[in-house]
């Protein structure tokens, strides 16, 4: 698999940043880009959210993209939640994210 792009995009003092890191850094390495580094970024203010597509903390970008971004999702400073068959979290579903990098990494 080839190198992609990681971003993980939080708001200051995020509850869930570390949670995210850490299923970020999971998934990374149970698909095979264990040597990928990502970068944390604090989006400090509306224009930056607005700048970024930015929908809410954590997110997390592979290439550039939010795999997760859904139509309609307001841009903004705010907590996120994800849903998935366990029900809802503040941090990104393992086996989803997974799925996301794989594409990724087969698009190169």
């Amino acid at each position: 698999m080839e190198v992609v792009d990681v971003q993980l995009l939080v708001v200051d003092d995020c509850p869930n940043a570390e949670g995210a890191a850490a299923v970020l850094r999971r998934a990374l390495d149970e698909v095979g880009l264990a040597g990928v580094r990502f970068a944390t970024r604090v989006v400090a203010d509306q224009a930056e959210a607005e700048a970024v597509g930015f929908v809410g903390s954590p997110t997390v970008l592979i290439d550039g993209r939010d795999p997760f971004a859904g139509p309609g999702q307001t841009v903004g400073l705010a907590c996120r939640l994800y849903r998935d068959d366990g029900g809802v979290s503040g941090v990104p579903p393992l086996a989803a994210l997974r799925r996301a990098l794989e594409r990724a990494a087969g698009r190169r």
